[in-house]
């Protein structure tokens, strides 16, 4: 058998529109793969990277390691302000119980004065009437 350019190979057109579709539908379902290989590929290095991000955050928050919500630097300033507040109000209070103490000593010292006067005025209206 000589093969050559001028080789005439007889077939049918049933059987080469056959072969031709079977090859399309080859490369086409080829390339097909391929691009879904592509895809699951991307998706698995996204995922990865976000499953890495992830890992990151769920440890660094809780440590403060990555800053804090506005929320909460917020509320510390409020939990400082407050606190600031109760001290004064602590050294106020703690102020006000020795006054009491005080009040208490000169309220009976005064008792006292007012009964020692009112001793004296008795001497003295005994004294006057003799």
């Amino acid at each position: 058998m000589k093969l050559s350019d001028n080789t005439a190979i007889s077939m049918p057109m049933r059987n080469l529109l056959s072969i031709l579709a079977a090859v399309a539908i080859g490369v086409w379902a080829y390339f097909g793969v391929i691009e879904r290989l592509n895809n699951v590929e991307t998706n698995y290095k996204l995922m990865s990277s976000d499953l890495e991000k992830n890992t990151d955050f769920r440890i660094k928050w809780p440590r403060g390691e990555l800053g804090s919500l506005p929320a909460d630097s917020e509320q510390f300033m409020l939990i400082e302000h407050m606190a600031g507040q109760i001290e004064k109000h602590t050294e106020q209070l703690e102020g006000g119980m020795h006054n009491k103490v005080n009040i208490e000593f000169l309220s009976k010292q005064v008792e006292k004065l007012l009964m020692d006067v009112e001793k004296l005025k008795d001497k003295i209206r005994q004294n006057g009437t003799h």
